[in-house]
């Protein structure tokens, strides 16, 4: 388990978001972890849960996070944001934002519709 100690302050808010891809996302679970699920929430009220949450002063930057890497999923107006009902962990998170490429399964076509 990562440690996000160095980047909370003693009530537990991120005192700043982390820079390394893997506490960012450590980060980003943490914040996650504060949304109730099954309820949905306004842009005003996501963005005042968040600011319980960290002393930095930029709820939309992590709010726009959660919702990059599908941790809250929101309407397309923006109007209600919601906790997505299955959670990836840590390990999860790194291997799809990692970078790399994952080689498809064989039994997929390749995107362009053509046969490899």
């Amino acid at each position: 388990m990562t440690d996000l100690t160095h980047f909370m302050d003693a009530e537990g808010r991120l005192v700043m978001f982390p820079a390394k891809r893997k506490m960012k996302l450590q980060a980003l679970l943490y914040l996650a972890g504060k949304f109730e699920k099954d309820r949905i929430y306004t842009e005003k009220e996501v963005n005042a849960l968040l600011s319980r949450w960290h002393t930095f002063g930029d709820p939309a930057t992590l709010r726009r996070e959660l919702y990059h890497h599908r941790l809250l999923n929101r309407e397309p107006s923006g109007a209600s944001y919601w906790l997505e009902p299955v959670q990836p962990d840590l390990a999860a998170l790194m291997d799809k934002y990692s970078g790399r490429r994952q080689s498809p399964s064989p039994d997929v076509p390749s995107s362009d519709g053509c046969e490899p």
